[in-house]
């Protein structure tokens, strides 16, 4: 690949081609409808998703999957999303369902990550176009509707020589519905066997079809109701069921008075008035009265988030396809299809851990006034502790007000185009020409998260007036009641009255405002293409296709204004707003060499290249080779070597920005950091602010010294754009051999090796990055995007921006298995899928020196979503006159995470001494979780007034995946890939 601002040369060598980009679904569409006299020869021609150009043999160059219509009725899962998580060669997903502490304009989509290298890297079409993107380049598959889905193709390489940008890791073709004749309901209700979490779906699919033309259309309705993490024995407690104690955190809703400790430590009221001090806070402190309960893994004065948390968040979409095709002439077709989804998504999450020291835009935060009425220093505290009146700081979880975000996204979604055909001497050729709009709309409401100012005048001065009723300011100049409300943070949840907040209404309605964000993106799609064959070769017709494509995408994000100035307890963030577009020419070859001759039955190679033009980074060329070989009828070998390239997003290149409470290691601390032990960073840490540096700790979430290597970072720190970024690049590579034995008939089995690596990749600047620059590496330049607080030394503010850095490269094979079996007793068709990842590692920082992180058998690996080594997927069915069934069988192989505490809990701990290069030699515990098998099944009955129904059950057996302290792609303590109980359902269809 290369980057320059202008390629000429390439440039007048594509425009010579004067097309544009084929559509895949238009093509078979086309094909089937075509006349029976002239077009008799090419009914059997159609396009698979990897190539423009038709062809007969469905086999090529590269391995294809293919999900079919019948295989998605003869299932439990319902949706796209859930149909492709289940592929073997599908990743954890970018965002999950399971994960509602996620923000930002994405959340309550769904997307798919092929070969765990992330969303972004897989490219999502819908009839060979691509599915509208947001700003930070995701596709969300959930606003596609099941009912609308004839098949779904999905190629297991890299095709940026076919399609451009985004198609490195693999490419999901959704072809949807044409020409169909009748009408089909369905009605879908499911649940948990716990009672919750129930799935309802109902759709209606109409067509009519005539001698010039047809119109298919669909209508679904999908309902999914919310499950709570205090409902499951695994998700109820923040380190799970074997640890209910731990995990709690010390901003409570009982609040805190956080006085220093030499006059006494942070303290918490008693229900009788008196103040003790903070259970578990302050371990050298003993609570006056106390008992062993209040020693470490006590709960007493913390929250357990989980009981306010989803576990899975809930969802309801309304969606209409509407296809349709008109052949103007017997040459000459007109098509077009329109997709309307509205898909409304919430998430909860505990109310909000207000920490006044941190509160707001500027480091520091703000006190509780000395001259609020409800300050306890120096009143009710103070006297007989020799304190006298002052500010004070004080935490409190709103646990009275859970954070709620509800998010709706509406697309629209139309494509037109022509195409038809022509002949040239005995040679036939293939034209379309297109036009794609899709447009995406998403508004977020936030309702939980503390207006600052409002909380600051809420514990400013406040005076009991002549009415008895506090009230903000003084009695020499009162705040009227209708603009300030105060509040007694001291108050703990379930108490009323005394200015707390459970059962005050006015108070909540005061500190916590409903906050508003909305989004937009657009994609507008022109698009001409030509193929055909050029001249006979010894194997066959030397095929070719050539096109033009022009993309323009547009795109905002603008947060509430509460969020972009800081003053509110959400993340802060700020508005997103810019546009690219792109001029691409394509150009792809079938070299047919060898055809029907011994020891090469075939032998064809296939060549493309793509030249691509942005309006902001300049121009790439990627380019993708292809060879099939079949020595004998049965045996196929295949491989391709293909260049890619994903383009920086509207996001990384433009967007505003927002908090982050990052997990990094601060070089300077004495224990996890590289100060430990070693003088030289030690004076270096001192020089550059860090207070008694021989001595200093990192202060994690609750201001507390860290007990892990990479803690959450008390403060928020701040993550924004670079408009410099540039492509990443990327090579794959793919080598395989499929084989149908004649002496087993029914039996087709295939094997492909894969390879991809990725450079220049597009990452976070990691704060750990940065201050290892600063401190370890001497780098004075990478000192200036951060501050420390004076007094601690903690990092208190930082600014880190995306870089292209590093690299990812995985490496695997995938193993496909069918096998149809006719017998006295029934047809049995058995489908295995296997994908072995050999290695996936990640190097995401410019150290030289750095080493690459492993993540094939983790869980998490340095706060990486790891790989699965062994993910692998079985389905047997039977069918027998009007009854049928389906078995599946969903695998994962085991992983591993760092021990909880290899001190505390050896059991759960068994490699204490794991070294690894991706560790720097350094020991790093870690503990081995076995595998899991998750079992699918239902059963069918065909009426005889033509209708199916079906009754079945998604982990039947209740399977439960092990507890997993890294939480991978999770909230809780729990796999986000894993079920979370037995899934019974029931579905009916009626045809008509």
């Amino acid at each position: 690949m290369t980057f320059k601002t202008t390629q000429l040369r390439d440039a007048i060598t594509f425009a010579l081609a004067v097309s544009s980009t084929a559509l895949a679904g238009a093509a078979v569409a086309q094909e089937a409808n075509a006349p029976a006299t002239k077009e008799a020869t090419t009914l059997d021609r159609i396009e698979v998703t990897g190539s423009r150009i038709r062809q007969v043999d469905l086999e090529t160059a590269q391995p294809v999957l293919s999900i079919t219509r019948a295989d998605i009725e003869k299932q439990g899962f319902q949706s796209v999303a859930d149909i492709l998580q289940n592929i073997s060669a599908t990743g954890a997903p970018t965002i999950s369902r399971a994960q509602p502490l996620l923000a930002g304009e994405n959340v309550g989509g769904q997307f798919i990550s092929m070969r765990n290298l992330g969303a972004t890297r897989t490219l999502i079409l819908v009839n060979g176009k691509r599915l509208g993107i947001s700003t930070s380049g995701l596709q969300d598959i959930s606003l596609i509707p099941t009912s609308a889905v004839e098949r779904i193709e999905v190629l297991k390489d890299g095709a940026s020589s076919i399609y451009g940008s985004d198609a490195i890791a693999g490419v999901v073709n959704i072809i949807t519905r044409t020409n169909f004749e009748g009408a089909s309901a369905n009605a879908y209700f499911g649940q948990y066997s716990q009672g919750d979490g129930a799935t309802t779906r109902a759709d209606f699919v109409l067509g009519f079809t005539g001698d010039r033309g047809s119109l298919t259309a669909a209508v679904e309705y999908r309902k999914e109701d919310e499950v709570f993490a205090r409902d499951r024995e695994f998700g109820a407690y923040p380190q799970g069921p074997m640890h209910p104690d731990r995990g709690w955190t010390t901003v409570s809703q009982w609040g805190v008075l956080n006085l220093p400790t030499a006059a006494g430590g942070n303290r918490v009221l008693n229900a009788d008035g008196n103040w003790r001090l903070l259970s578990n806070y302050h371990a050298q402190n003993a609570d006056t009265g106390g008992t062993a309960a209040n020693t470490a893994g006590s709960t007493v004065d913390k929250s357990n988030t989980n009981l306010q948390t989803h576990l899975r968040t809930p969802l309801e979409s309304r969606s209409l396809f509407v296809n349709g095709v008109f052949d103007i002439t017997d040459k000459v077709r007109f098509r077009s299809d329109m997709l309307y989804s509205s898909r409304d998504a919430e998430r909860q999450v505990a109310g909000y851990p207000f920490q006044s020291g941190s509160a707001g835009p500027v480091p520091g935060g703000f006190k509780m006034s000395k001259d609020s009425y409800y300050n306890p220093v120096g009143t009710l505290w103070g006297p007989a502790n020799g304190q006298t009146a002052q500010d004070i700081n004080f935490w409190r979880r709103t646990w009275e007000v859970p954070r709620v975000d509800k998010s709706t996204s509406t697309t629209w979604r139309f494509s037109a185009g022509l195409d038809g055909s022509f002949d040239i001497g005995e040679r036939s050729f293939d034209w379309d020409v297109g036009y794609l709009f899709n447009n995406n709309k998403v508004t977020q409401e936030n309702y939980g998260n503390l207006n600052i100012e409002r909380t600051k005048q809420a514990v400013g001065p406040s005076f009991l007036n002549a009415n008895g009723v506090v009230q903000c300011g003084s009695a020499a100049n009162p705040i009227p009641l209708t603009q300030c409300t105060p509040w007694n943070p001291y108050i703990p949840f379930g108490r009323v009255g005394d200015g707390g907040l459970t059962g005050n209404k006015a108070l909540q309605d005061f500190l916590f405002q409903r906050l508003n964000s909305s989004g937009e993106t657009k994609t507008n799609v022109y698009s001409a293409n030509l193929s055909g064959s050029l001249f006979a070769l010894p194997g066959g017709d030397l095929g070719f296709a050539v096109g033009y494509e022009h993309r323009k995408e547009e795109g905002r994000f603008i947060p509430d204004a509460q969020a972009v100035t800081g003053n509110s307890t959400t993340l802060a963030g700020g508005p997103t707003s810019g546009s690219y577009s792109v001029d691409e020419f394509f150009v792809e070859l079938a070299i047919p060499v060898l055809a029907d001759l011994p020891g090469a039955k075939e032998l064809s190679f296939s060549v493309a290249s793509r030249y691509s033009d942005y309006s902001t980074f300049g121009d790439t060329v990627n380019n993708k080779f292809g060879f099939k070989w079949k020595p004998i009828d049965s045996l196929l070998f295949r491989g391709t070597y293909a260049d890619g390239f994903r383009a920086p997003t509207i996001n990384d290149l433009y967007g505003g920005g927002s908090q982050t409470f990052a997990s990094f290691t601060d070089p300077c601390d004495t224990v996890f950091g590289a100060a430990k032990g070693n003088p030289t960073i030690q004076a270096a840490c001192g020089a550059r602010g860090v207070p008694n540096p021989a001595t200093f700790r990192q202060l994690q979430q609750g201001f507390v010294p860290s007990t892990t290597a990479s803690p959450q970072t008390p403060v928020a720190f701040f993550s924004g754009s670079n408009a410099n970024l540039i492509p990443e690049t990327s090579k794959s590579k793919t080598l395989g051999v499929v084989w149908s034995p004649e002496f087993v008939e029914g039996l087709n089995v295939s094997l492909d090796w894969w390879k991809v690596k990725i450079e220049d990749t597009i990452v976070g600047d990691s704060p750990t990055q940065m201050l290892d620059d600063c401190y370890v590496r001497n780098d004075a330049s990478r000192c200036t995007a951060f501050t420390r607080d004076p007094v601690l030394g903690y990092v208190n503010s930082l600014t880190f921006t995306s870089i292209n850095a590093g690299y990812r490269e995985a490496e695997g094979y995938d193993l496909e298995l069918n096998y149809r079996l006719p017998t006295s007793i029934g047809n049995f068709n058995l489908n295995w899928q296997t994908t072995y990842t050999v290695g996936d590692e990640i190097k995401t920082d410019t150290n030289p020196n750095g080493k690459p992180i492993q993540l094939v058998g983790y869980a998490v690996n340095q706060s990486n979503l790891g790989t699965f080594r062994v993910r692998s997927n079985a389905s047997l069915s039977w069918e027998k006159g009007p009854l049928s069934a389906t078995w599946g069988a969903r695998y994962y192989s085991s992983q591993k995470e760092a021990c909880l505490s290899a001190a505390l809990f050896p059991s759960e701990c068994d490699n204490p001494t794991h070294r690894a290069p991706d560790t720097g030699g350094s020991v790093r515990a870690l503990n081995k979780l076995g595998s899991n098998t998750f079992h699918d099944l239902e059963f069918r009955v065909a009426t005889p007034w033509n209708a199916t129904v079906a009754i079945g059950a998604n982990n039947v057996f209740d399977h439960l995946g092990p507890t997993l302290y890294s939480a991978p792609s999770s909230s809780t303590a729990y796999s986000g890939q894993f079920d979370i109980g037995r899934f019974v359902y029931m579905k009916y269809q009626q045809r008509f």
